[in-house]
C-alpha cells in the first residue's frame, strides 16, 4: 500500500508540474479539482516540491522557482504568452540599425518576427537566439560571447559586457525573472543582469517583455527601476487590472 501511495504522490506532482509549465503558476482549488483530489492534499505536494526547488509556494498555489533554468525549459513555459506577446511587439522591431535581445526565450520570439527586408544588426548573448537569428536572412546576428553560463545557456562575464557595451542600439528587447511596483525588474543571476545592465547603457529604449505570472514577483539581483524602462510588455490586455500597480511609472502594452 505504501508504494502505491507513493507513487499516486509521484504522479500528482509531475502533474502540478506540468500545470506550473503549461500556465506558468498553480491555482490550489483549480489544480485540486483538475486532480480529484482535495486541496490539503495539493497544498502538501505543493510544499514538498517547493522544498525541493521545484516551484515557489505563494498564497493560493505556486509559481516557477526564481532560480535560473536552461533555455529548452524556458522555451516552453507559458509559450502562448510569449507568443502573443511577440506579436504585440512586432510593430516595434525596426527595420535597420541595431537592436539587443537578452538571452531570454520571451525575447527569442521575435526572431519571426522581423521583416524579410529588415537590414538589422541584431546582438545577443544567447546561444540559442544566435542560432536562431543565424537562420533569418532579414538580419546580421552578433554573439556577444564570454562566459557560458551553463545553467541558462548565456553568455555572461566581462567579455560579454564588454562587447554588449561596443555597439548602440535603438532598442532593447529583455525579459526579467520578475518584476514588481517597488524595485522594478529582478534577475535570479547577479552575472545575468550584469550584461542586461551593458545593453542597456547603449540602448535608446528599453522594453521590458514579461508574461503576467512574474508580475509582482521578486529574485534576487536587481534590474532596471520602472522609470527607467520605455514599455512593460504583457499579454494581457493594458487595461487589465493586475497592471494597475505599473500604470503611473511605465507605459504599457
Amino acid at each position: 500500500m505504501a508504494t502505491t501511495r507513493s507513487i499516486d504522490a509521484e504522479t500528482r506532482r509531475a502533474a502540478l508540474l506540468d500545470i506550473l509549465r503549461s500556465n506558468g503558476d498553480i491555482r490550489l482549488e483549480a489544480a485540486a479539482e483538475s486532480l480529484g483530489v482535495s486541496t490539503m492534499t495539493v497544498r502538501r505536494d505543493l510544499d514538498e516540491l517547493d522544498a525541493e526547488g521545484m516551484l515557489r509556494r505563494v498564497r493560493g498555489g505556486a509559481i516557477p522557482a526564481l532560480d535560473a533554468r536552461p533555455f529548452h525549459e524556458r522555451r516552453i513555459t507559458r509559450s502562448a504568452a510569449k507568443q502573443r506577446i511577440a506579436d504585440k511587439v512586432s510593430a516595434f522591431l525596426p527595420s535597420s540599425g541595431a537592436i539587443a535581445l537578452d538571452a531570454s526565450s520571451t525575447a527569442g520570439a521575435l526572431v519571426e518576427r522581423f521583416a524579410p527586408d529588415s537590414s538589422l544588426i541584431v546582438a545577443t548573448n544567447s546561444y540559442e537566439n544566435f542560432v536562431s537569428l543565424s537562420q533569418n536572412k532579414a538580419v546580421s546576428p552578433v554573439l556577444t560571447g564570454g562566459e557560458l553560463d551553463a545553467r541558462t545557456g548565456s553568455f555572461v562575464g566581462p567579455i560579454a559586457c564588454q562587447t554588449a557595451a561596443s555597439m548602440l542600439y535603438s532598442h532593447f528587447f529583455t525579459s526579467s525573472s520578475a518584476v514588481d511596483p517597488t524595485h522594478g525588474t529582478s534577475e535570479a543571476s547577479l552575472t545575468e543582469s550584469q550584461v542586461k545592465r551593458a545593453f542597456a547603457d547603449q540602448a535608446q529604449e528599453i522594453i521590458v517583455l514579461v508574461d503576467s505570472s512574474k508580475l509582482g514577483q521578486q529574485s534576487i539581483s536587481m534590474g532596471f527601476a520602472l522609470a527607467d524602462i520605455s514599455m512593460l510588455v504583457t499579454e494581457l490586455e493594458p487595461s487589465d487590472p493586475l497592471l494597475d500597480p505599473y500604470r503611473e511609472f511605465v507605459a504599457l502594452l
